[in-house]
């Protein structure tokens, strides 16, 4: 029996890993398994500030997805969470009642859809907000070189 509440939280908390697939679909998911690779490249992207400065073209690209990646799994872990009942169980716990305590949403459930709600958003802004800085800043000085 796959758990609503638990499987909201492993896709937020957990998600840019891939856990939440595991839970649901096994280890055989290949979408569990190459989620972390937009993960591994946003740290490098972060890897690359730290060693460059805010100056590196590359983790202006890099970055945000990590920002997307953190985002997009908070997204499925409120839309997991936001789930009714009966599609939760005969979706994830096919055979059992429709109204099975596990698909359920309880407190819990809304506290990390609220948590998720708040991080996600905060994540994904901050990403674009990183991307469209350095990117226009970029824009403006090339535009300098030229018209000098």
């Amino acid at each position: 029996m796959k758990d609503k509440t638990l499987a909201a939280a492993l896709a937020f908390a957990g998600g840019p890993l891939g856990l939440h697939r595991f839970y649901l679909h096994g280890f055989r998911d290949a979408l569990g398994w190459l989620l972390p690779l937009p993960t591994l490249l946003g740290f490098w992207g972060l890897q690359r500030i730290e060693a460059f400065g805010l100056d590196d073209q590359l983790s202006w690209f890099l970055v945000p997805l990590l920002g997307f990646c953190i985002a997009g799994c908070a997204l499925r872990g409120i839309l997991y969470g936001l789930m009714a009942p009966e599609k939760w169980n005969a979706r994830f716990n096919p055979g059992s009642d429709a109204q099975a305590h596990e698909g359920q949403t309880r407190w819990a459930t809304i506290g990390v859809i609220v948590v998720a709600l708040m991080l996600g958003t905060g994540v994904l802004m901050a990403s674009l907000a990183f991307s469209f800085q350095h990117y226009f800043e970029y824009q403006i000085d090339e535009a300098r070189k030229i018209s000098q």
